[in-house]
């Protein structure tokens, strides 16, 4: 790029800290909606990120993974046509094959529980995207040990509207979508909202040995529903509703580590997801609350793959998953009401309880030669159980505290046709307290310390020993030093935080491959490590400079280190955690005057480790994007470009030995995507 990685960090620091010119206008204020209270994001005693509709529709383009880039700390690692595996704060899996009951990351979609099969989070028409860092031990329990990702879409609103969407891009990508909004027909008080959308595109692959673009390509389409009713003065529904299909090809990695692939078989990674959650939210007087809050998911997936990568018919390996997994989730809870416009010491309070049933099916096939070489058909369910409660209390004018705490019982049952049935049961706690102090108006300084989990779970595959079938429940212990800032007058905010993470009982995934020559035989395995230690700085700022400029950035600074931990003959103790990248940063400048606009991001990452299996590392990269536009509140159209100097990077990695005839072990990596470009055009009805 010219310029140094140095020079990037010293331009963050400046957004973030200078000192900055007095205008006029205001700032306005960002709601959490994803804590246990809905807060503002300078009152959370807590790291959040939160990306707004109209950043999502500058910054983003067709699915959640465009801004991934624009959050401090949050990774994903690929394996998959759309990201389903995140890391934060060097804390996630890395890849779940054949399912897997208890990730590290929680991903909601309108309350919605997708953990773990996030892909069906398409971005057009959503209205917010909070990320919560660091264990969310009593508001979410065991599937949030190191934070939360919640995908809130647009609320309804009284005022008729109806847009038509359209896009047309390089590698054969165009998009057609409509939203159509407004109040309810008759004598109901609310408002609904439908969104519905098709979506294409090649994929920025070319597989040589078909002749085809198209084998690692996009087919995604978008239905949601979203309405608000008011039944009553003291009674409100808000009901959402999805049907997502992803029919996606899966053809990524080839054997000279190139965008151009040689396989006779490629893969699949379709998904069919449906959701409904019903809110509800009685408030009888002005003292206290009941909210309510039923859920219900049902994804299908069906992935595959072409072992081999090639195209020899003497060594013809493929390997699909067809799994599918359904929750049903309830989540009631009293809470006194905000009472904070009230003079003098108070105290609110919060009790609920929860309650989780999750049913899971898979179905393994490796095939090599046309026939079935190895078959496992498993079955797993878990009902889980929670009590929480937390006390907010305001005991001086500048101080507020809480505390928190949750109790989860969880009772699992796994079987499948080859192994001995197994049915843990385990009982987890976590919770958190927190203290904030005023410093001046728009300036608080708070701390906090959280204590987080993760269930145990099972090591689902044909070749998986029988003593590393089963893994055990981890724990992890959270400090944080904070400070935020708003101030109105120089319209600038930022938040600045310090953390220390100990985790015990680590859940490490490890791999290896079981038989020389059978690339099917690579296995992955979870167990657990003695301890964990991470640690970092996370820095985010936005300035609006003028009235036509606006600066924001974010930088992460990020230590993690394997404690006691050993995998056969190699010692990992002290070595770096895998994706856990050093540091990252995500720079961006937008213009605006009139209708037009303008927006640049530049986004980095320090080398990552791939695995724990093995010391592949990535290499550091660097992408822009950027969006030209013009919208006059009738029309809007713009040119966008991604990657902007079309960098290769690579954001997956294995060692293993794929090549015949000897297959020795060496790096495979899944590249990232190329430059794209395209236009996006929109006319509003009303």
């Amino acid at each position: 790029m010219g310029i140094s990685r140095a020079r990037y960090f010293f331009w963050l620091a400046a957004l973030a800290c200078g000192p900055l010119p007095a205008v006029a206008d205001d700032l306005e204020e960002v709601i959490v909606t994803a804590s246990l209270r809905q807060n503002t994001q300078a009152e959370l005693a807590a790291s959040v990120t939160v990306l707004d509709s109209a950043t999502l529709r500058s910054a983003g383009q067709q699915h959640l993974q465009d801004i991934l880039g624009l959050v401090p700390d949050l990774n994903w690692a690929s394996g998959t046509s759309r990201p389903r595996y995140f890391q934060l704060r060097g804390v996630g899996e890395l890849d779940q094959y054949q399912g897997a009951p208890n990730p590290s990351v929680g991903f909601l979609i309108d309350d919605i529980d997708f953990s773990g099969v996030g892909m069906p989070a398409t971005s057009i028409d959503l209205g917010q995207v909070e990320v919560l860092r660091g264990p969310q031990g009593t508001s979410y329990g065991a599937n949030a040990l190191a934070g939360l990702i919640s995908v809130r879409t647009q609320a309804p609103r009284p005022e008729s509207e109806l847009r038509t969407e359209a896009s047309l891009g390089n590698f054969a990508t165009w998009s057609l979508g409509a939203i159509a909004g407004g109040a309810l027909p008759g004598a109901l008080d609310g408002a609904f909202r439908l969104v519905a959308q098709q979506f294409r595109s090649d994929g920025f692959r070319r597989n040589e040995f078909l002749g085809r673009d198209s084998t690692n390509g996009y087919d995604e389409r978008t239905l949601r529903a979203r309405t608000v009713v008011r039944a009553n003065g003291a009674l409100t529904f808000d009901v959402s509703a999805l049907a997502v299909r992803l029919d996606n090809g899966y053809d990524a990695f080839a054997l000279d580590n190139s965008r151009v692939t040689h396989s006779d078989k490629p893969g699949r990674d379709a998904q069919d997801s449906h959701g409904l959650a019903v809110r509800a939210v009685y408030q009888p007087d002005a003292a206290w609350q009941l909210r309510s809050v039923t859920t219900v998911a049902d994804s299908k997936i069906n992935y595959s793959f072409d072992g081999d990568w090639g195209s020899d018919p003497n060594n013809d390996f493929t390997e699909s998953f067809k799994r599918q997994r359904r929750s049903y989730a309830q989540d009631v809870r009293i809470e006194s009401r905000d009472l904070a416009d009230a003079k003098g010491p108070y105290l609110g309070w919060l009790l609920g309880a929860y309650a989780l049933r999750l049913e899971e099916t898979n179905q393994q096939r490796d095939i090599f030669n046309s026939e079935i070489l190895r078959a496992l058909e498993s079955r797993f369910r878990a009902t889980s159980a929670a009590l929480y409660g937390q006390l907010d209390w305001h005991f001086a004018p500048a101080w507020r505290a809480s505390a928190g705490a949750r109790v989860e019982r969880r009772n699992a049952d796994y079987r499948d046709n080859e192994s001995t049935p197994l049915s843990p049961s385990e009982t987890m706690w976590g919770g958190n307290l927190s203290i904030q102090y005023d410093l001046a108006t728009g300036w608080q300084a708070y701390g906090s310390l959280s204590r987080g989990f993760k269930a145990g779970g099972f090591n689902i595959g044909v070749l998986v020993p029988d003593n590393r079938r089963q893994f055990s429940a981890e724990l992890l212990t959270s400090a944080e030093l904070g400070l935020k800032w708003r101030s109105v007058t120089r319209h600038v905010s930022g938040a600045l935080a310090a953390f220390a993470m100990r985790r015990g009982n680590e859940q490490v995934s490890t791999s290896y491959q079981v038989i020389p020559g059978d690339p099917l035989s690579f296995i992955f395995i979870t167990d657990n490590a003695a301890r964990g230690r991470n640690s970092g700085i996370e820095a985010e700022g936005s300035w609006q400079a003028t009235a036509h400029w606006e600066f924001g950035g974010a930088l992460t600074l990020l230590r993690t280190e394997y404690l006691g931990y050993a995998v056969g003959e190699r010692n990992l103790n002290g070595r770096a955690q895998a994706h856990a990248p050093a540091w990252q940063y995500a720079l961006h400048s937008v213009y605006t005057t009139g209708p037009w606009f303008a927006r640049i991001d530049l986004q980095g990452t320090a080398s990552f480790y791939y695995d724990t299996s093995h010391d592949e590392r990535s290499a550091p990269f660097h992408l822009v994007n950027a969006r030209v536009g013009y919208d006059s509140g009738k029309w809007a159209g713009s040119v966008y470009a991604r990657n902007l100097f079309d960098q290769h990077y690579a954001m997956r990695g294995f060692f293993f030995g794929n090549r015949p005839p000897d297959f020795a072990a060496e790096r495979f990596v899944q590249s990232g995507d190329p430059r794209q470009i395209g236009v996006n055009l929109s006319y509003s009805f009303h």
